[in-house]
């Protein structure tokens, strides 16, 4: 009799699966793009609903009407409060210096403690002309922006979420010219992103703590002849003899949820702005439903439309940037026609 094969249980590409280190997640890669922008954007998950959208993909429903599930991500404008500049190191990227906008918030300090004193509007254009300089002496390779959310604006919270954003371009210097016009000011959704265009999802999944092998990985429950001392959600053994050791492919116990993830390729089907979408020149809804969005509330600022489902809780930080790896056969970056919104309550 031959051996008996089985694909093993539950997937090992996640593997360790431990708590994320911060809730704000993090972004180690950033596109290539020649337009000089913000590669991204960050906001708040508030629910999910549905469309009904005209397809413009090619393919058998195209020009049809077709159901499509939305998340709204409630985003209020990023405020853009320093320029970091990075030279080139022996290992990589080097931090060079930051120059601070003079206008910092006073939520600002809830999460930085360590603000510049004394800092006012001489000091800042004094060491924005030393940047300058020295992104023209071709020292610095890179500038990215810092900015921090505002919740506040939201009633969500005060303190806010202090994060780092590559910009497109094809230069220091083009990119460096958009970063001081923008120091100190706010960034909406509407001039960064596309109507249509493809992004990534980062985010923090929902926690569930520490779950056993059968829910964690999938391991089937044992029938009643091989349970050991009335205990059936456990595995039958834990590996083989040799190595002498219980080896890291063996599913076990431990934390479930709470993790960093990536989400490739959702499109973007709609911006809307102060808790309204505009569906053409005559329509305008709210995007809010019934009674609210449960364990969330009302939608009061600006707001993202994405495809499909988003990794994470109501209310958790959620950030976004254009696809670093888009389909051959990726949709048409324009605005997608919707002819109806679910406002239904959710509750």
């Amino acid at each position: 009799m031959g051996k008996i094969h089985r694909p093993r249980r539950g997937s090992l590409a996640y593997s360790p699966r431990k708590r994320a280190k911060s809730v704000v997640p993090r972004i180690k890669k950033w596109p290539q793009d020649s337009e000089v922008r913000l590669l991204g954007f960050a906001g708040y998950k508030a629910g999910m609903t549905h469309i009904l959208m005209i397809d413009d993909r090619p393919g058998l429903t195209k020009g049809k009407e077709i159901f499509m599930p939305v998340t709204v991500i409630e985003v209020p404008p990023l405020f853009v409060y320093g320029i970091r500049a990075y030279r080139q190191g022996y290992l990589g990227l080097e931090t060079a210096t930051e120059v601070w906008a003079p206008n910092l918030s006073e939520d600002l300090k809830r999460r930085i403690k360590t603000l510049p004193k004394n800092y006012n509007e001489e000091t800042f254009k004094e060491k924005l002309g030393q940047l300058e300089d020295m992104v023209k002496n071709g020292e610095i390779v890179e500038v990215r922006a810092l900015v921090h959310t505002q919740p506040r604006l939201i009633k969500l919270k005060k303190k806010p979420e202090v994060m780092e954003y590559a910009l497109g371009g094809n230069g220091v210097e083009e990119k460096f010219a958009y970063l001081k016009e923008k120091i100190g000011k706010e960034l909406r959704a509407s001039e960064v992103l596309k109507e249509g265009e493809l992004l990534d999802v980062i985010a923090v999944t929902k926690g569930k703590g520490t779950q056993g092998p059968v829910k964690r990985w999938g391991v089937k429950i044992q029938f009643h002849k091989a349970q050991r001392a009335g205990k059936a959600r456990h595995i039958g053994n834990l590996g083989p003899w040799h190595p002498t050791r219980v080896m890291w492919t063996v599913p076990l116990a431990g934390q479930m949820g709470f993790h960093h993830r990536t989400e490739f390729n959702k499109r973007l089907i709609a911006i809307g702005e102060n808790g309204r979408l505009k569906l053409d020149e005559k329509h305008e809804v709210e995007i809010t439903p019934k009674g609210g969005f449960p364990h969330y509330g009302i939608i009061r600022s600006d707001f993202l439309l994405i495809q499909g489902t988003v990794p994470g809780a109501i209310k958790r930080i959620i950030r976004v940037r254009p696809a670093i790896r888009p389909p051959a056969k990726r949709p048409p970056v324009e605005k997608v026609q919707i002819t109806y919104i679910s406002r239904e309550s959710k509750q």
